[in-house]
């Protein structure tokens, strides 16, 4: 290649690299911004990587696969192993409970306005005012239905509609006693109620069911 051809070329050589460099210059503007400006990029780094584990422990299901010591710690568990008693003998809740039944699971007391209380008043209240809403509940006080002591009686033992049976659940001394008060408390009537009363009208093998007694 001769000198002329070389000196030809060079100024086409020249822009070319001119070009180049422009080029390049031009894209890696295009790409570069200030340090401080809010990218794609910046906004996902920005974001904290999840907590599994947390979300596993606050889950609903995430007590299925945790072990007992994962349990107790940390406090965000749904179950906290460290907070139950040791048995349900140290349970707290467990006081109201003994006091309502005198420190058993059964009715004891031959306390007729206690029994009502404890066994009746939740539906037809605690004045025998009786109640409407989801459902209905009859008054017992100035009702008078509640004149018959056997009428009285014969629903404790077996139910009625939607009331649950008694017979397994009081004595003939403590159905006579609730009969009393209901008899006499929450009506004026003067009746003596006593268990052999119940005794006539107790039959040996408890409602399946409550039921109608009258049907």
């Amino acid at each position: 290649m001769d000198n002329i051809t070389m000196e030809i070329m060079k100024p086409k050589a020249l822009a070319m690299i001119l070009l180049s460099v422009v080029g390049s210059a031009t894209l890696l503007g295009c790409s570069q911004t200030d340090k401080d400006a809010e990218t794609l990029a910046s906004k996902q780094e920005a974001i904290q990587e999840p907590d599994y584990q947390a979300s596993r422990n606050t889950g609903a299901w995430g007590a299925v696969y945790m072990t007992r010591e994962e349990l107790r710690d940390p406090e965000m568990n749904i179950v906290d192993l460290s907070s139950l008693p040791d048995s349900i003998a140290n349970d707290p809740s467990l006081t109201e409970w003994e006091a309502k039944f005198e420190g058993t699971n059964a009715f004891v007391t031959t306390d007729g306005k206690k029994l009502y209380h404890d066994s009746c008043a939740g539906c037809h209240m605690h004045e025998g005012e009786g109640a409407f809403g989801a459902g209905y509940y009859p008054p017992l006080a100035n009702n008078s239905k509640m004149q018959s002591k056997s009428y009285v009686i014969d629903i404790l033992i077996n139910g009625f509609r939607g009331m649950p049976a008694f017979h397994g659940m009081m004595n003939n001394e403590q159905i006579a006693a609730v009969t009393q008060y209901v008899h006499s408390e929450l009506n004026d009537f003067t009746d003596t109620v006593t268990a052999e009363d119940v005794a006539e009208l107790r039959h040996a093998n408890p409602p399946s069911s409550a039921t109608d007694p009258t049907q």
